[in-house]
């Protein structure tokens, strides 16, 4: 059986009894591997101006292989490229974009780089799963060493319209790169649309049936593959989690109030600052609530030497403590607010115990958080989940309250509707969102992209 070989920006090691990384992607490839043997290559998360040679860690059927990036080419390729022009476009923030011709040479020479450290490893029969925007060049520089192996990609972010990713300097080049690969796959039907119109009105390539693309000599597959979560592991999870000391803690803090969470990375395509105007606007609203609902919101730092970063931090900061001080009182905080990060069982109990779950990102390629969150719930008893529009869960998960979170007044409302809805209707909401991730589960995602990049089929002609 061939190998498979996953390539990504950073690797997701196995823990000391050699049991793989909780959720994601680890979870996927091991769902994947199903006998087979199996490679992991990416970045160490360490830089060296002369880099070694990488790192092998053997274990089971995987054996990851990790190396460092030279520091200019960590700033240029990292900080630089992908997260300061790749991201915010992909993000649909194409006014955040900061490019520099630098970066774009840094971002050039990693996937290089990488093409070059991974290519002695390679066997003829490999297949390649590389993921998200970090490596969309990375299949060119392979088959420029002369590999002919079948390579799949799958972008884990949102794919904008063309006319969003033709403000890309370079789009041709890093775009276009992503034909060199025989799968292309997205989280939504939407992301897959918006690459397939890029294609035909940008490249020229031309296609029978919406999948199967023909550009030149180069015949690749477009296809949509939701990422899901282990739904019935994080379930048991939440379950044994609530008789924690940490969920005793929790709810003596709460004082009988009622929880509303939010869990998010620290970033601006996350729309904290637009939920925290809607939370003020409930507040305004509705004041009957004041004093009998705690909202905790929790949101690690993160690429803290980004100014955008630093920026949105500032942001949120100051729009917590000027909440606190216009509703606040003696013995209620509205607002609690953590920049920490929290034990993947701290978060399955905070909402595990939350009545609303708050997910409202400006754009998002899927949110795991939301899929959390519906899994955490007691069946009998569950929370409710308020979710952006904009999410690419919401293509999936339309039984929660999908919201605008550019409109205020809309969140104030979905917050007073989820606070006082019926417990059947809850429960209803709940059981039609766990069967979509029961359906969708993680280990189905990776098989489903591995079984289309293997398909032995040729494209229509």
């Amino acid at each position: 059986m061939s190998r498979l070989v996953v390539i990504s920006n950073r690797v997701a090691l196995p823990d000391e009894q050699g049991r793989p990384a909780p959720g994601g992607l680890a979870v996927a490839v091991e769902a994947t591997l199903q006998g087979r043997d199996g490679l992991w290559f990416g970045w160490s998360g360490q830089v060296a101006d002369d880099p070694p040679p990488p790192t092998t860690l053997e274990c089971g059927h995987m054996t990851y292989v990790l190396t460092d990036v030279r520091p200019q080419d960590f700033r240029e390729y990292y900080n630089g490229f992908a997260n300061r022009v790749l991201w915010p476009i992909l993000h649909y923030r194409v006014d955040l974009a900061e490019f520099c011709e630098t970066d774009l040479d840094g971002y050039r020479r990693v996937n290089a780089f990488f093409a070059e450290r991974l290519s002695p490893l390679l066997e003829a029969d490999d297949i390649l799963w590389v993921h998200d925007y970090h490596l969309m060049p990375l299949a060119l520089a392979l088959r420029a060493r002369g590999h002919a192996n079948r390579i799949g990609f799958f972008l884990h972010i949102p794919m904008p319209p063309p006319d969003l990713l033709t403000a890309l300097p370079h789009h041709a080049e890093v775009v276009g790169a992503l034909t060199e690969y025989n799968l292309i796959g997205f989280q939504t039907d939407n992301d897959a649309g918006n690459f397939a119109r890029y294609l035909t009105s940008v490249t020229g390539a031309t296609t029978r049936d919406g999948r199967h693309y023909h550009l030149g000599q180069q015949h690749f597959r477009v296809g949509v593959f939701p990422v899901g979560i282990d739904s019935a592991g994080f379930r048991r999870l939440a379950e044994a989690a609530t008789h924690s000391t940490f969920a005793e803690e929790l709810d003596e803090s709460l004082s009988g109030r009622t929880l509303m969470v939010g869990v998010d990375r620290l970033d601006y395509s996350k729309g904290i600052v637009n939920r925290l105007d809607g939370y003020e606007r409930f507040l305004e609203k509705y004041p009957a609530w004041h004093g009998h609902l705690s909202y905790l919101q929790i949101a690690p730092g993160s690429r803290q030497d980004i100014p955008e970063y630093i920026e949105i931090d500032a942001a949120v900061s100051a729009k917590v403590g000027h909440i606190n001080g216009r509703f606040g009182a003696a013995s209620w905080v509205p607002l609690r607010y953590v920049s920490r990060n929290h034990r993947r069982e701290e978060v399955a109990t905070i909402m595990r115990m939350a009545r609303i779950g708050l997910v409202t990102p400006l754009r998002d390629g899927m949110n795991l958080v939301a899929k959390e969150f519906v899994a955490a719930q007691d069946p009998a008893d569950p929370g409710v989940l308020i979710l952006s529009q904009f999410a690419g869960a919401a293509a999936e998960l339309d039984a929660a309250l999908l919201v605008n979170p550019h409109d205020r007044d809309a969140m104030a409302d979905a917050i007073h509707r989820a606070l006082d809805m019926p417990l059947e209707e809850r429960r209803a909401r709940h059981r039609e969102m766990y069967a979509v991730l029961e359906t969708n589960h993680i280990r189905n995602w990776g098989n489903s992209f591995i079984e289309a990049l293997t398909w032995p089929g040729r494209p229509p002609e």
